[in-house]
């Protein structure tokens, strides 16, 4: 997420042009590439229900590497096979050629973001995470000092604009997939998985848990992103000012999004172990971590816009269109809090998605994003954006409506599941 805010905030320094191509070309790439992240999503949550069960869990890093590639390389093509839709979008002429290279150079990179996607939930599994963070922080500086060279030019290295941004993502993501894939053979003693239905099974446990979650991924991303097409088409503007609002808010998720990452890893271990009480008190804990982050992360957006704002660009007329939507934002983090079992607000629901990963029963984290995003959120935004004339701020009342409706559905079906699991101790 940070790696996408540098490139969001060099772009921005750029032109409003080049933030507004990238917000595009990312908007439609991120839909796909969420896809294979939320599969990858999988590896850790199944190997902690293996390792609760007493599996030795070592003899699946080959597989792992193997279905990380192979993922990436169907990925990298259906971005190539998009290429063609880019001129059927009614986009401003003036940025398909600039959102047509990017896509060129994106669907290079895509293996190296999967091995490093899949080296961490490895290692996750062992529940080593000091170093892939650290790697991370790492890899954040390293992308934005690669994004000034190639986006602005130094030396003999020309100005590239928003295709510059594509080539330090793609040198970020082999350099930090590389690095990892040798960590874990320095911190993991690595065995061959020798039965080939040992693997079947295993793809077959990947695709189970992580189709649904991913399926659930991409609906999420493919309504965040279709704002930016949608209003795109009305002006640049609105899609520059769409990325910085889903930077912003994807800031905010990350610690949410790392609790639900143990979260999946903790409720699958003692999942496979079958012992409830503990799992439950892991996936309480973390609704309330969860809870009382965002609830900050929603008083500090409510209290500094304009300072947040600035950080990504100094265009008046793009921070004036943020502004009242970031004080909707922070709003509807704030006051979407209320008690069933436990506190439900804007990101809780990441955390439950986690839980449900972990307790490998991600058919409903999929229905319910189906249900809330495009059953609500997308069509009541297109009435409110284009019907009432509130362009994007109309698209983000939908959001933040349909937010509240995913957290209700997720959260009552998690007490059901807590109340099945208890009557069968």
């Amino acid at each position: 997420i940070l790696i996408g805010v540098g490139d969001v905030v060099v772009a921005g320094r750029h032109s409003t042009s080049t933030l507004a191509a990238v917000s595009i070309a990312t908007a439609i790439i991120n839909c796909v590439v969420a896809f294979g992240i939320g599969v990858l999503g999988s590896i850790s949550p199944v190997l902690s229900n293996y390792k609760g069960e007493g599996r030795r869990v070592s003899t699946y890093f080959y597989p792992s590497l193997r279905f990380a590639i192979a993922l990436s390389l169907v990925i990298a093509l259906i971005i190539l096979f998009l290429i063609p839709v880019i001129d059927c979008l009614g986009i401003e002429a003036s940025l398909i050629p600039m959102i047509k290279d990017y896509f060129w150079i994106t669907a290079l990179s895509i293996t190296g973001a999967y091995i490093h996607s899949m080296a961490k939930e490895f290692l996750q599994t062992y529940e080593i995470v000091m170093f892939p963070n650290l790697l991370t922080i790492a890899g954040v500086f390293l992308n934005v000092f690669l994004n000034i060279i190639f986006v602005f030019g130094y030396g003999f290295i020309p100005e590239m604009g928003a295709v510059g941004l594509a080539w330090a993502s793609l040198l970020t993501r082999y350099i930090m997939g590389a690095i990892l894939i040798w960590y874990c053979y320095q911190k993991v003693k690595i065995e061959k998985c020798t039965k080939r239905k040992m693997s079947f099974i295993y793809y077959k446990d990947l695709f189970k848990v992580g189709i649904p979650s991913s399926l659930a991924i991409m609906i999420e991303f493919v309504a965040f992103n279709s704002v930016v097409i949608l209003t795109g088409r009305i002006s640049s503007i609105y899609a520059a000012a769409q990325n910085i609002l889903c930077t912003i808010t994807s800031v905010t998720f990350m610690v949410p999004l790392a609790i639900s990452n143990a979260a999946a890893l903790k409720v699958g271990y003692y999942n496979g172990a079958k012992d409830f009480y503990t799992l439950r008190r892991y996936a309480y804990s973390v609704l309330l971590m969860s809870t009382g982050f965002m609830s900050c992360a929603a008083l500090i957006i409510f209290l500094f816009p304009h300072t947040i704002l600035n950080l990504f660009t100094k265009d008046a007329e793009l921070i004036a269109v943020g502004i009242s939507i970031t004080y909707l934002i922070s709003a509807f983090q704030a006051f979407r809090i209320r008690e069933m079992s436990f506190q439900i607000f804007d990101g809780l629901q990441v955390s439950m998605a986690g839980i449900f990963r972990g307790l490998k029963k991600t058919s409903i984290v999929m229905i319910s994003n189906l249900i809330s995003y495009w059953g609500i959120s997308i069509p009541l935004g297109c009435i409110l954006a284009f019907h009432y004339k509130l362009n994007l701020f109309g698209f983000w009342v939908a959001i933040g409506f349909s937010s509240m409706i995913l957290c209700t559905i997720m959260g009552t079906n998690l007490i059901i599941k807590f109340k099945k699991l208890r009557r069968n101790i």
